[in-house]
Order: C-alpha cells, then sequence, then structure tokens
C-alpha cells in the first residue's frame, strides 16, 4: 500500500506554478516529435513537413481534448462558469476529444499541403502512446482520475481525496495505454505503415480495449456515474472507437498501394 500525496505543482519559477500536468503534454509531444522524425520518417521533405504539422497537433489536441471534456463530462459546471473553461492548468482534458481534435487538426494540414491524411494519423498513432504514458502520470501525480476501492497489496491511498486503499488505475492505464501500446504498435506492426491508415485503426482498437478492461478498475465520474449502471462514459465512448477501428480497417480493405515515402 501506497500513499499519494504529492503536490499538482511541480515547481515554481518566479512567480509561475509548474505542474505536472503541463510537463507531461510538453514531454509527450517533444518525445513524440522526435520519435518519429528520428526513427520513422527518412525523407527529409516529409521531416520538414511534419515540423510544420507540429503546431497543427498541439492546437488538436488542447482544442479538442478541453472541448471533449467540457462537452462530454461536465457541461453543467462549465455553464455555470464560462470562464473556467480556459482554465485548462487545472486539468480536465477528454482523451477521445483529443483525439477527434487531432483527426479534424490533421485534415486541415494535409488539405493544405495536398497529403494523404492517413499517414499523419499514422505518424501520430505510432507516437501517441509515449504521450498518454507521461499524462497518465501526471494524473497520478494530481491524484485525479483514480481508482475504485480495493485491498490488493498495490493499492494505493489518493489522501488529497480519501483515506481510502484505491486502485492505481492511471498506472495501468499508463503501462496498457502508454507502454504495451507503444510496444505493439512499434515493434509488431509498424510494417503495415506502408499502408496508410491501418496503424491508425490498430491504435483505436488497440486503446479502445486497454480503456474498457481498465475502467472497470477505475472510479466513475461522481457527477455522472455509471451508465444503465453498468458502463462508465469512458467505456461507451470506448465501444463506439472500437466499432469504429474495426469499421475503418475493413473500408480500407486489403488496399496494396504504397506510399512513396521513404521511411526506416
Amino acid at each position: 500500500m501506497f500513499n499519494n500525496n504529492f503536490d499538482p505543482v511541480a515547481f515554481t519559477f518566479l512567480v509561475f506554478e509548474i505542474r505536472w500536468y503541463s510537463i507531461s503534454y510538453i514531454l509527450g509531444i517533444l518525445l513524440g516529435w522526435a520519435y518519429i522524425k528520428k526513427f520513422t520518417i527518412k525523407e527529409n521533405s516529409i521531416k520538414i513537413l511534419f515540423d510544420n504539422y507540429i503546431s497543427y497537433l498541439i492546437i488538436g489536441i488542447i482544442f479538442g481534448g478541453r472541448l471533449g471534456y467540457v462537452l462530454i463530462y461536465n457541461l453543467e459546471y462549465y455553464l455555470s462558469d464560462l470562464i473556467k473553461i480556459i482554465y485548462i492548468w487545472e486539468g480536465g482534458m477528454s482523451f477521445h476529444g483529443g483525439v477527434f481534435g487531432v483527426i479534424i487538426a490533421t485534415y486541415v494540414f494535409c488539405k493544405i499541403y495536398k497529403l494523404n491524411t492517413f499517414i499523419f494519423l499514422d505518424f501520430v498513432s505510432l507516437s501517441a502512446p509515449i504521450g498518454i504514458f507521461f499524462g497518465r502520470l501526471a494524473n497520478f501525480l494530481n491524484s485525479e482520475l483514480y481508482g475504485r476501492q480495493t485491498d490488493i497489496l498495490w493499492s494505493v491511498k489518493f489522501l488529497k481525496i480519501d483515506n481510502l486503499n484505491r486502485h492505481p488505475s492511471q498506472i495501468y492505464e499508463a503501462i496498457f495505454e502508454g507502454l504495451i501500446l507503444f510496444i505493439i504498435l512499434n515493434f509488431f506492426l509498424k510494417s503495415l505503415i506502408r499502408s496508410p491508415g491501418k496503424i491508425s485503426c490498430f491504435f483505436l482498437i488497440f486503446y479502445s480495449l486497454f480503456r474498457f478492461i481498465i475502467e472497470f478498475t477505475r472510479e466513475p465520474d461522481l457527477h455522472i456515474g455509471l451508465i444503465l449502471g453498468i458502463l462508465s462514459i469512458g467505456q461507451v465512448i470506448s465501444i463506439f472507437t472500437l466499432l469504429a477501428g474495426f469499421v475503418l480497417y475493413y473500408l480500407l480493405g486489403n488496399n496494396k498501394n504504397e506510399e512513396k515515402i521513404r521511411y526506416r
């Protein structure tokens, strides 16, 4: 059993509070960007385009993630205090909303540069588990998205919340949605990158499966509860993203056309 009493503020610089949540986003984006450029893309022209793409990606993640959280998880609260919508440093980002934001941002970027949208979505899918890993660790340090009550040996007390032994569900997600998903996509399925879109499909499928299962150990949002007394809102959305992954894979079919981009 471990007592979690971490301060959400990592350190203070001058008058600014630097929070774990902000650090996780910065690390996730920078390491993901560096990984794709060094280990995935070989053609210099695509590397330059990928540099330009990052700004679109960041906008998609932040706006999509925040808007998704506001609309799906806590709309009534934010309607009563609209200014709070921009207080992203206090936490409150939806992964599924972020995915939707990234898809839109990627489509806009590729439309402008006349590129295949799926190529860049595959790049994001290969590197996204890095960001998820750090994001879930930040959730743990912030004592948010904590697990349900349990008596397992590795239970955690989130002392800023209560004095109950709980599942460290954030760590489960960091391991499965971050580390294991990264290994699956980058070491077992990376060859599929020459068939644009298929890596993205497998990302949706495996992420949704891991998220659906782990949600059974995670405390549901108090203001939402369980739908039909069984499933959390995260599980319901994961069902749709899982189906979307399978449907998209089917629609892509056995497309043998490989994009003429040099990959490692």
